[in-house]
C-alpha cells in the first residue's frame, strides 16, 4: 500500500502518528510525510528563514529513518489559508503519492495550521479524484479513506481505531529526536517535554487498548471514504 500522512508542521507526524508510519513502512509498504507549513515561527532568537531551513532538514533525516518520502512545504508557519491555491497544492501532494490511506490532522486539534491542513486534505482528496480539475499531475482517481490523527495529548479526540505501537516507540522516539530545533521550544513555550509528551500519549492510548503502546486515529465516516480497511 501507499500511505500518505499530511501534517502542519515538521514534526507534527513524528508525535502524532510516527509508531504507526514505522510500523507500516516495516512491512514493504511505501510511506510519504508531508507538511504543509515551513516550521519557520517554531522558535526564537533565529531569523524564519534560517530556522525554515533548519526544520527542512530536520524533516528529512527524521523521514530517512523510516525510507519516507518527504514532501512540502506549501506555506510558511500561519500562512496557511483554506483558498484554491494551497487547495491545488494539496490536491498535488495526494495525486502525486497516489494514496491508498491519507492520515491528517483532526479538525478539533489546538491551533489554526492544524485545523486547516484538516480541511484542506478533506477538500483536496475529493478535488483530486475528478480528472476535469486539471493540476500539475493527473487525477488519483481513487475516493481515498481518511484517518484522522489524535490531537496533542488527546482532548476533544474519541478514537475508533488504535495501532499497537509497542515495537515501534524507539523508532518514533529517534523520529522525533531529530527535529533537534524543537527541543528548547516545545519545553519554553508549550511547557511541555516533548519525549514525555509521547510517551504519555503512546501509554494512556495503548491502556485503552490493551497494549503498552498505541497511536489513536478516528476514521473520516462519510460515503465514499468508509471502506473494510484496517490501518495496519
Amino acid at each position: 500500500m501507499r500511505i500518505l500522512a499530511i501534517g502542519a508542521h515538521p514534526d507534527d507526524l513524528e508525535i502524532l502518528c510516527g509508531g504507526t508510519l514505522a510500523k507500516y513502512s516495516n512491512k514493504g509498504h511505501k510511506i510519504f510525510m508531508a507538511h504543509l507549513c515551513n516550521g519557520n515561527m517554531g522558535g526564537k532568537d533565529i531569523s524564519p528563514e534560517e530556522l525554515a531551513e533548519i526544520r527542512d532538514k530536520e524533516a528529512k533525516k527524521a523521514g530517512s529513518l523510516i525510507n519516507a518520502e518527504v514532501l512540502g512545504p506549501i506555506a510558511g508557519d500561519l500562512d496557511l489559508y483554506n483558498t484554491r491555491e494551497m487547495r491545488r497544492g494539496v490536491i498535488d501532494i495526494i495525486r502525486y503519492a497516489k494514496p491508498d490511506i491519507i492520515i491528517t490532522h483532526s479538525p478539533d486539534d489546538y491551533m489554526p495550521d492544524h485545523i486547516i491542513t484538516s480541511q484542506l486534505v478533506f477538500d483536496a482528496a475529493f478535488t483530486a479524484t475528478l480528472p476535469n480539475y486539471k493540476t500539475k499531475y493527473p487525477a488519483h482517481e481513487l475516493i481515498t479513506p481518511i484517518f484522522y490523527m489524535d490531537t496533542v495529548v488527546g482532548l476533544k479526540f474519541q478514537p475508533t481505531h488504535y495501532v499497537d505501537i509497542t515495537d515501534f516507540f524507539e523508532i518514533k522516539k529517534k523520529m522525533l529526536l531529530c527535529h533537534e530545533s524543537q527541543y528548547k521550544w516545545i519545553k519554553g513555550h508549550h511547557l511541555s517535554d516533548p519525549i514525555n509528551l509521547i510517551e504519555t500519549m503512546a501509554k494512556f492510548r495503548g491502556l485503552q487498548c490493551g497494549v503498552l503502546y498505541a497511536e489513536g486515529f478516528k476514521i473520516e465516516s462519510v460515503w465514499g471514504r468508509v471502506r473494510p480497511i484496517e490501518l495496519t
